[in-house]
C-alpha cells in the first residue's frame, strides 16, 4: 500500500483503460418514459458545456441540498422544515436529470472517453451516500438507529454489487427496477415529507398497528434483498475471464474483501461504542464510512476499466482504524472528536485519489476534464445523438460499443 507520491496507474493499466469500451444493458421501466425529457434537456444544453461539468454540477447540488436538510436535523430525529424536504427532492431530481444527460452531451459534442465513465461512476458513488442520508433524515429514521444503519449500508452495498457484477461479467446490467426507480422513490419520499410533514411517517397503519415508517422500511428491505440476490446470481454464474474469472482474470469473489473491510468495522464500532457515538451522531458516522465505501467502489471501477486486480487495502481504511484503536484503548480520546478526525481524513483521501487519477488519465489521453475547447456546430433537431432510444441513457459519459477509436490530441474528455 503506497501513498500518492507515486502514480496510481502504470503504463499497462493506462493502455488497457484507453482500449476500454463501455458496456451497459438496461431494462428500466422509467428510463423509456423519461427519454423525451432527457432528450429535450440535452438539446437545450450549450455545446460548450463539458459532460463532466454537468456531472459534477448535479453532484454539488445534491450534496448542498442534503446538507441543508441535515443542518436542521443533524441526528435524523427532529423534524426538518418542509421546505428543506422539498429542496432536497428538487436536488435529487436535478442530479438525476443531469446524470442522465451527461452521456448524451458527450456523444453530442464528440467528447466521449473512458474518463467520462469513471468520473460519472465516481460521482454516483458519493451521491448514493448523500441520497440515502437525505431520505433517512426526511423520515426521521434516526429514531430507529439500527434501521437507519441498515438502510444506508444497503444503498452502498447495492451500488457496489452493481459494479462487482460489471467487474465479473464485463457489462453493467440494470434490471426493470433499478437506479432510476430508486432515485424517483427517494424524490417521492421527500415530497411526502414536504407536503404532509415528516410526522406522517409516525402515523400507524390501521390494519397492522405499526408505524408507516416501519412498513416502508420493510418494503425497502425486501426490494434490497431481491436486488442483492439478483446480483449474486449474475456474479456466481461466472465471469468473462479465463475459467470463469473476472475481466482481470481474478477470482469472482475477490471484491468482497475490500468492501467487507468497510462494512464489518462500521458495524463492530457501532455495536461496541460506550459513548453511543453512532446513535448520537448517526449522519456524521454514516457519511464517514460512506466516503470510505465510495473510495473502495472507485477502486473497483478503476480495476474493471483497467482489467487489473483490485487492491484489498486502502489508505482510507485508516479512518475506521482510528475509531477501532480508540475503542481498544478505552476511548482515550472522546469518540466524537475521533469520528470528526476520521471523517476529515477519509474525505481528503477520497478527493486526493480522485484528483490524481483524473489527472493521470487526462495526461495519458491528452484531454481536459472540464473543458471542450472546440465544440462542434449545433446539431440538427433530428440528430441521433440527441434523440436516441433508452439505451442511449447511461449513467456515464461513455464510449459506445460502436464508437470511433479513442480520442486524438484534439478531442476532449467527457
Amino acid at each position: 500500500m503506497q501513498f500518492y507520491k507515486e502514480r496510481i496507474l502504470n503504463a499497462a493499466q493506462l493502455k488497457r483503460l484507453s482500449e476500454h469500451k463501455y458496456s451497459c444493458t438496461s431494462a428500466s421501466i422509467l428510463d423509456a418514459w423519461l427519454q423525451p425529457w432527457w432528450c429535450w434537456l440535452v438539446s437545450k444544453t450549450p455545446l460548450w458545456l463539458a459532460p463532466n461539468l454537468i456531472t459534477i454540477l448535479g453532484l454539488i447540488i445534491n450534496i448542498v441540498t442534503t446538507l441543508i436538510l441535515v443542518w436542521y436535523s443533524p441526528d435524523a430525529k427532529s423534524d426538518p422544515p418542509r421546505w428543506a424536504c422539498f429542496l432536497c427532492a428538487l436536488g435529487v431530481f436535478i442530479y438525476q436529470s443531469l446524470d442522465a444527460i451527461d452521456g448524451k452531451q458527450a456523444r453530442r459534442t464528440g467528447s466521449q472517453s473512458p474518463l467520462g465513465e469513471l468520473f460519472d461512476h465516481g460521482c454516483d458513488s458519493i451521491s448514493t451516500v448523500f441520497i440515502a442520508v437525505g431520505a433517512c433524515t426526511a423520515v426521521r429514521l434516526g429514531e430507529y438507529p439500527t434501521w437507519m444503519f441498515f438502510q444506508c449500508f444497503c444503498a452502498m452495498t447495492l451500488f457496489y454489487c452493481a459494479h462487482w457484477q460489471a467487474y465479473v461479467t464485463g457489462t453493467l446490467k440494470m434490471g426493470r427496477i433499478d437506479v432510476t426507480e430508486a432515485q424517483y422513490s427517494i424524490i417521492l419520499i421527500h415530497l411526502v415529507s414536504a407536503i404532509l410533514g415528516p410526522q406522517i411517517w409516525s402515523v400507524q397503519v390501521p390494519p397492522l398497528h405499526v408505524e408507516f415508517i416501519v412498513v416502508s422500511n420493510c418494503a425497502l428491505v425486501s426490494l434490497a434483498a431481491y436486488l442483492i440476490v439478483g446480483y449474486a446470481r449474475l456474479i456466481t454464474r461466472g465471469g468473462v475471464g479465463k475459467n470463469g474469472s473476472t475481466v482481470a482474470g481474478t477470482s469472482i469473489l475477490s471484491p468482497v474483501i475490500p468492501f467487507s473491510l468497510v462494512v464489518v468495522p462500521a458495524f463492530i464500532i457501532f455495536q461496541k461504542s460506550e459513548s453511543l457515538v453512532y446513535e448520537t451522531h448517526p449522519i456524521l458516522y454514516i457519511l464517514t464510512f460512506g466516503m470510505v465505501a465510495a473510495k473502495v467502489t472507485n477502486r473497483l471501477v478503476v480495476a474493471h476499466m483497467t482489467k487489473s486486480e483490485m487492491q484489498y487495502y486502502d489508505w482510507s481504511l485508516l479512518g475506521p482504524a482510528m475509531l477501532f484503536l480508540n475503542q481498544y484503548f478505552n476511548n482515550a480520546i472522546p469518540e466524537y472528536y475521533v469520528l470528526w478526525l476520521a471523517n476529515i481524513w477519509v474525505c481528503v483521501d477520497l478527493v486526493r485519489y480522485c484528483g490524481q487519477i483524473c489527472t493521470e488519465i487526462c495526461e495519458h489521453l491528452k484531454i481536459h476534464l472540464f473543458k471542450i475547447p472546440f465544440p462542434p456546430p449545433a446539431s440538427p433537431p433530428h440528430d441521433r445523438n440527441v434523440t436516441s432510444d433508452s439505451s442511449d441513457k447511461s449513467e456515464d459519459s461513455e464510449v459506445d460499443s460502436d464508437a470511433a477509436p479513442l480520442l486524438n490530441n484534439n478531442t476532449v474528455s467527457a
